[in-house]
């Protein structure tokens, strides 16, 4: 059951309070009727606003630029989210982050309200790929992309097979298929370097769009929606 009130707080239409004068004033129909109660149930119903019909989402799939300095987390009590990013009603619409990026980590990130699909996306079996770019201390060698393509053994794991593709003496494109803790930084230093900046260019088949700056947001196209679920072996989009 979905409240009145809280749907349409939810969709932007103000506080509970405010939301309840409006409610109050006669300005919401369901199903074509004016409603007063803001206890309302609108899960199956028409809501109207001013005369005008709402599209009611349940479902969201978003592409977020996030900025260095913000947490992937859902909540935190000392430190600002990625969800502190998004307006109310994704925040309270059951969007999470699809795996995570560290801190000062820059770049494309997904959230969805399909907990299947994040789970999936994130899978060790399912070797999404993601590509970074990387800026790094010292000048990087043949021999890191050689020991990239090989596997480079770290203390609790060896690291999948990785494509190097050096662009710059210092800068670098990184695709890997798993995504472990601090991975891509921890790879580098095992080469004998140091990640100075990093920034996740694309998460599987999508790559982040140009025009969102850091911090900023948009829902996933169909087209896209449709490529993720595929990527993650659900052909039917939810």
């Amino acid at each position: 059951m979905l409240r009145l009130d809280k749907l349409l707080s939810h969709m932007g239409f103000g506080s509970r309070t405010q939301v309840k004068e409006l409610i109050k004033k006669g300005r919401v129909h369901l199903d074509g009727a004016v409603c007063r109660d803001a206890a309302a149930d609108t899960d199956g119903h028409t809501v109207s606003v001013n005369g005008k019909p709402l599209e009611i989402k349940t479902a969201f799939h978003l592409m977020l630029h996030k900025p260095s300095g913000v947490v992937t987390a859902a909540d935190d009590p000392k430190q600002k989210t990625v969800m502190d990013l998004l307006p109310p009603k994704y925040r309270s619409s059951g969007c999470m982050p699809v795996g995570r990026l560290d801190k000062d980590t820059t770049g494309l990130l997904v959230l969805t309200t399909d907990g299947e699909l994040a789970h999936r996306l994130i899978s060790p079996k399912r070797h999404i790929q993601k590509i970074y770019e990387v800026n790094t201390r010292d000048d990087l060698k043949q021999e890191d992309v050689a020991a990239f393509e090989k596997g480079i053994p770290l203390k609790d794991f060896t690291a999948l097979p990785a494509e190097l593709s050096i662009v710059e003496s210092r800068f670098a494109r990184v695709t890997v298929f798993e995504g472990k803790y601090h991975q891509v930084k921890r790879m580098f230093i095992a080469c004998g370097n140091e990640v100075q900046k990093l920034h996740r260019a694309t998460f599987g088949p999508l790559q982040l769009d140009e025009t969102l700056l850091p911090g900023t947001f948009r829902e996933l196209t169909e087209e896209e929606v449709g490529m993720l679920y595929r990527a993650a072996g659900l052909e039917e989009t939810k």
